[in-house]
């Protein structure tokens, strides 16, 4: 038996009915390659990898082989800040929804799989290179502790599709996508542009029951709560990003989890240089998603998604649970970049007045952001923490002068650091030593383009993964 067809899948979102999504069969393909099988997922839904086999993985998730309809879910949402009514899943469905080991209900979702009523003329497919790019992108994040959804398989199917952001014709693929979840702010969007109150209140209940069971029955009472606790979700995967230096560059209301995952990765990049206005998307052209900007990108969604909760929600209580956006952005940013720098809690003047330095340093260095920090984990001597990053060459006296600053401030909180022996080890754990820049992406392609060699892909994967 196939364990992905026995796997004892859950009717969660089916249960809220038509009026949210729309019952589709997958597209058949010439081909089926299994390009990609992330083991490391498996024994989150009870598989042993070693009893999957890949005419498993191919019959599940390239010939879709099962008895039952797949679920296009439908939902609106704001795209670069205006309001866009022809969304929903275009190229993809909801494969299933199975209950992990940890108690956790998980999304298989597609991309590429085909059309759908949502597709607009388009023709439901994706590249090859954007499953490749989707799978670097969920496993560095993962590695970097950000929230993220991650990338189940992998599967070339043997089309040849045009596109005009990538050389063509370019290969196909289909890709599985393992979620907390993806119902989005757009879901919530679609229920208030159609005038149904009554299934905002239907979704906002069963968003309750199924992602916030902690919150209690839904109702009154815990409806603040939950939006409250959206923004702080929401909060906490934007500052992940930015310690990370992680420009997500699309980030719609359709593309915000209500679990405050992070997910759909297209045009993402890491930063090769600290750089408030570096843009990922090239049709970004007001920088509306640039790095620095996400933060207040983040908030703004969020207050477009009080809109349609104000059918179940008092303004004055989402505007409270909407005030618990900046002190938690800032929290969890303090902490998770003193992690970076090998630190553990600092008094917040100390801690403030570090990563301020940090960053002023880092604007007007040559190295990369990530450099920064490998140069920091390398170089890292415990008898002689004064003569951090002493080799680096600086590039005038204003920089010369920020690293002096930056050294006497990061000794400070050295001396500050009882268990300052442990540092290294912190900055091993919280700094990779391979950062997901574009020309790694690039050459992992160009060897799968030119001589399909997929080593030097599963290299970089596993240089991703290393602790």
């Amino acid at each position: 038996m196939n364990p992905w067809l026995t796997l004892p899948y859950e009717p969660a979102f089916a249960t809220l009915g038509s009026d949210f999504y729309a019952e589709v069969s997958a597209a058949s393909f010439p081909q089926h390659l299994l390009r990609w099988r992330n083991d490391d997922l498996l024994p989150q839904l009870g598989l042993d990898p070693n009893a999957v086999r890949d005419e498993d993985w191919i019959e599940a998730f390239g010939l879709f082989r099962r008895d039952r309809p797949f679920l296009a879910m439908a939902y609106h949402g704001y795209q670069f800040g205006q309001y866009n009514p022809r969304l929903g899943d275009g190229r993809g469905f909801l494969y299933g929804q199975v209950r992990g080991r940890d108690g956790h209900l998980y999304d298989l979702g597609t991309k590429g799989s085909g059309q759908t009523p949502y597709s607009r003329h388009a023709d439901g497919r994706l590249t090859l290179k954007g499953a490749v790019r989707e799978i670097l992108a969920a496993e560095a994040l993962h590695r970097l502790g950000v929230t993220t959804s991650r990338c189940l398989c992998a599967i070339e199917t043997g089309e040849q599709l045009w596109r005009g952001g990538e050389p063509s014709p370019t290969r196909s693929a289909v890709m599985v996508r393992f979620s907390r979840s993806h119902v989005r702010f757009g879901t919530f969007e679609r229920l208030h542009y159609l005038q149904r109150p009554d299934l905002v209140g239907q979704l906002l209940d069963w968003t309750i029951r199924t992602y916030y069971p902690h919150l209690g029955e839904p109702g009154p009472d815990t409806y603040g709560a939950f939006y409250g606790e959206v923004v702080e979700r929401t909060a906490i995967l934007c500052a992940q990003w930015m310690v990370a230096g992680f420009c997500h560059a699309v980030l719609n209301t359709d593309n915000m989890s209500i679990v405050g995952e992070s997910f759909d990765y297209g045009p993402y990049a890491f930063l090769p240089n600290y750089d408030p206005g570096f843009t990922a998307a090239y049709f970004d052209d007001m920088g509306r998603y640039s790095y620095g900007n996400q933060p207040h990108a983040c908030y703004w969604n969020l207050q477009m998604l009080q809109v349609p909760l104000q059918a179940a929600i008092a303004s004055d209580v989402l505007e409270q649970g909407l005030a618990r956006f900046a002190p938690t952005y800032r929290q969890t940013y303090q902490t998770r970049f003193l992690q970076r720098l090998g630190l553990p809690n600092l008094p917040d003047d100390l801690a403030t007045d570090l990563i301020l330095a940090t960053l002023k340093l880092l604007a007007v260095a040559t190295m990369g952001y990530a450099e920064f920090f490998d140069q920091l984990r390398d170089g890292f001597t415990p008898d002689r923490p004064d003569s951090l990053l002493a080799d680096v060459v600086w590039p005038g006296d204003e920089a010369l002068d920020r690293w002096q600053v930056w050294q006497n401030l990061y000794g400070t909180a050295l001396r500050k650091t009882a268990d300052w022996e442990a540092v290294p080890a912190r900055l091993r754990q919280a700094n990779p030593t391979t950062t997901l820049l574009r020309p790694a992406i690039e050459a992992v392609w160009e060897k799968i383009v030119t001589d399909d060699d997929w080593q030097p892909f599963q290299q970089l994967v596993a240089a991703l993964r290393a602790e």
